[in-house]
C-alpha cells in the first residue's frame, strides 16, 4: 500500500470533487461503503452533510473511518 496520499473524484451534489486521501483509508472507505451497501459518492455526501465545515471533507473522512474503527473493535471486544 502506499503511504502518499491519492487523490479521486467523487460527485457531491450533483458536482465533482477530488478527496486526497491515502491508499489505507481508501480501501477502509470503500469497505465501510460495502458493508453498509451504499455507493462511495453516497457515504462521501452522509459524511459531507455532517461535517463542520470548519473541517475539509478528507478529514471529516478520516475522521469518520476512525469511529468506524473504533465502533468495530468495542463491538468485537463485548
Amino acid at each position: 500500500m502506499n503511504a502518499r496520499p491519492v487523490k479521486h473524484s467523487l460527485t457531491l451534489k450533483g458536482h465533482r470533487t477530488s478527496v486526497t486521501l491515502e491508499d489505507a483509508f481508501w480501501a477502509e472507505f470503500r469497505a465501510i461503503a460495502r458493508r453498509r451497501g451504499l455507493a462511495i459518492n453516497a457515504l462521501a455526501a452522509e459524511i459531507d452533510a455532517g461535517r463542520d465545515y470548519e473541517t475539509g471533507l478528507a478529514s471529516a473522512i478520516r475522521l469518520y473511518i476512525l469511529e468506524d474503527l473504533k465502533a468495530q473493535a468495542a463491538a468485537s471486544a463485548s
